[in-house]
């Protein structure tokens, strides 16, 4: 057995070195799967309780005037709401860039997993019937709130707000973890966390302007990360089984 067990760990230590793009051992994904199951469980408690939800956004909300003062405040809209999306953008404009032209198919497909969690986000943004936080009547407008996964009420209003498509964006750089695991795990989990709280800080941005709630955004995280995880694994399996046929 041990004899057995280092001759397997020879082989895959091997694989890492010589392969670009190499699956990640399953024990990975378990863990990850394992969390993403029990932080959908406490966000979805977050989510139907709607209670840190309101308490959080009416911080930024002034009952007199009926308005969110920071609504169309120059700075969240500049630098916040376009900047930094555009900045994260281009980033992963230049890794795919750098790829093609490097022949690197790890860039690519960390910058093609920098897409496609925000573009999972915006479809179900787009066929959500939760409305924002500026069209509820919480709020000075006329949309009525429910729960997650509680009956649509007949005036829900615009909808389309659910999950946070901007906060998206800067949980797309999530991906970048991929770039640098297994071989400096300290960095890619240093890509992690930074990307997560970049990712929070341009949600917050939007709860500020109330165009979101915290759910909105920690859910858009959820959802990128799980997409780059299945992604992830599913083409680097797909290409270490070609290899060995």
């Amino acid at each position: 057995m041990k004899l057995s067990s280092f001759l397997n760990k020879s082989q895959t230590s091997h694989a890492i070195k010589s392969q670009t793009l190499y699956p990640l051992p399953a024990g990975f994904y378990l863990k990850q799967f394992v969390l993403l199951i029990l932080s959908a469980m406490v966000l979805t408690w977050l989510s139907r309780s709607e209670s840190w939800d309101l308490a959080l956004t009416r911080m930024w909300f002034d009952p007199l005037t009926g308005q969110f003062p920071w609504k169309d405040n120059p700075w969240l809209d500049v630098i916040n709401h376009r900047l930094l999306k555009d900045g994260v953008i281009g980033g992963g404009l230049l890794l795919l860039l750098g790829g093609l032209i490097r022949r690197q198919p790890r860039w690519v497909l960390v910058a093609l997993l920098m897409g496609i969690g925000p573009l999972v986000v915006g479809v179900l943004k787009a066929t959500s019937a939760h409305s924002c936080p500026w069209d509820l009547v919480e709020f000075g407008g006329k949309a009525v709130s429910y729960p997650l996964f509680g009956t649509v009420p007949l005036h829900s209003g615009p909808g389309r707000c659910f999950p946070g498509g901007h906060a998206s964006s800067g949980f797309s750089a999530l991906a970048l973890f991929f770039l640098f695991y297994p071989r400096q795990p300290r960095l890619a989990w240093c890509c992690w966390w930074s990307a997560f709280a970049l990712g929070m800080l341009m949600g917050f941005g939007q709860i500020m302007r109330g165009a979101h709630f915290l759910s909105h955004n920690l859910w858009a995280a959820w959802w990128v990360w799980l997409t780059q995880c299945i992604a992830f694994g599913c083409v680097t399996y797909l290409l270490n089984t070609t290899r060995k046929s």
